[in-house]
């Protein structure tokens, strides 16, 4: 079979706007719940899409960690290149494909720090290999050897031991703050149902967007 002829038609759900709540958050809380109970693998794991000042793309998975009424968080290396791309073009988008539901969820809006004791919470609650790791890790940087890296974690786990495990001043999490959030069902012969939620003067409004 060649890749052209790979295709699905989507059947289980179809979504209206009566289905939808009013408040775009309160309907992602309702569509993530609904994946963990179909043991959708990984349901926190999502596209993060970043970009630089001169609009050059890139993007990557990452596992969402907190979400509420300010925004969806995660946490990174900020050296990384995300963590670059992000402070000279503080926007991303973010895409959750839920593919045992047919569903997707896209996010796009500005990116900001969390506060440092909120990270700092997240980071003593890892378990501690992934506390020393971030110690160990300059993520996105070349890297001589994989042994250049094992040597590294063996320092810095006798240095640590069993703890405490400081937060790096390089680590901590960013929040996308979001300003536009579109729920995507599958639908037979590629007719997707859409929602799209837009924050138009400090309120979401609703709309069916064309698949």
């Amino acid at each position: 079979m060649s890749i052209a002829d790979i295709r699905k038609d989507y059947q289980r759900h179809a979504l209206t706007e009566a289905d939808v709540a009013d408040d775009p958050i309160v309907q992602f809380t309702t569509w993530f719940d609904e994946a963990v109970s179909a043991q959708v693998v990984e349901p926190n794991a999502m596209c993060l899409a970043t970009a630089t000042p001169d609009a050059y793309p890139s993007a990557r998975i990452v596992l969402l960690k907190g979400v509420d009424q300010r925004g969806f968080v995660f946490y990174t290396d900020y050296r990384s290149r995300k963590g670059t791309e992000l402070a000279d073009n503080p926007c991303a988008s973010l895409c959750f494909f839920w593919a045992e539901l047919e569903r997707q969820v896209r996010i796009n809006g500005a990116v900001q720090r969390v506060s440092r004791t909120e990270s700092d919470e997240y980071f003593q609650s890892r378990p501690l290999p992934s506390r020393v790791g971030a110690w160990t890790s300059s993520q996105s940087s070349v890297l001589p050897s994989r042994e250049v890296l094992e040597a590294q974690l063996a320092a810095n786990a006798e240095r640590f031991g069993d703890g405490p495990v400081p937060l790096p001043d390089h680590w901590g999490g960013y929040r996308v703050v979001p300003e536009e959030i579109e729920f995507w069902q599958g639908r037979p012969s590629r007719l997707h149902d859409r929602i799209q939620f837009r924050k138009e003067s400090g309120r979401w409004v609703k709309r069916r967007l064309s698949p």
